[in-house]
């Protein structure tokens, strides 16, 4: 019987296997790239444009830079890279992860700590820094849902908690071109590595 394919074709030219990934066959265009394409939400948002993956990874590092004072460049880079294997694997909404089971989770770990690697982290980020970056994603999914995606505010509060409105303050959900949020996450991907 013949082996199902396991790998993808990347516009780099490298071929990911998903089951097995390697940092040599993992490049930032390829994420951003792959990340301004795939939708939060599954897409149920507001506006002309998906509010994509990048975008929001975008958010999530801006808030945790602004919660972990003084912020690391090495942890700033870990918060815009948490959602990176949706480049490949797509955004699953929760009570989908919840129905695949624990089988996503295994492949979501494995391509994030090849993609740690290959950007210098170390293949799993401690503890404190997880929950961290946790608690910023948490932050951006209540302004999304407030701002895009169609919860009312006791909504998204009783979901996600209430975030301080001076942590969130001059942060506004923008939506964008592919092309305009592919350039900023490649623009900040490549900030943090020099910080580093």
């Amino acid at each position: 019987m013949k082996k199902p394919r396991a790998w993808q074709r990347m516009l780099s030219g490298r071929r990911l296997d998903l089951l097995d990934p390697t940092p040599v066959d993992i490049e930032i265009e390829d994420i951003a790239h792959g990340l301004a394409f795939v939708a939060r939400w599954n897409g149920q948002t507001e506006g002309d444009f998906p509010y994509s993956v990048a975008e929001h990874a975008l958010l999530v590092e801006a808030l945790f830079t602004r919660m972990t004072v003084p912020a690391q460049p090495r942890w700033q880079l870990a918060a815009l890279l948490h959602d990176a294997p949706e480049y490949v694997i797509g955004d699953m909404i929760s009570p989908v992860k919840a129905a695949v089971g624990p089988g996503y989770g295994a492949l979501d770990d494995r391509l994030t700590a090849a993609i740690h690697i290959r950007f210098g982290l170390p293949a799993a980020i401690p503890v404190k820094v997880k929950r961290q970056i946790k608690a910023a994603d948490k932050v951006s999914a209540w302004m999304e849902a407030t701002q895009i995606a169609g919860f009312s505010d006791a909504e998204a509060t009783r979901f996600f908690g209430r975030p301080d409105p001076e942590l969130i303050g001059g942060l506004d959900i923008v939506l964008r071109p592919p092309r305009d949020v592919r350039e900023a996450f490649m623009a900040r991907h490549a900030a943090l590595l020099a910080a580093i």
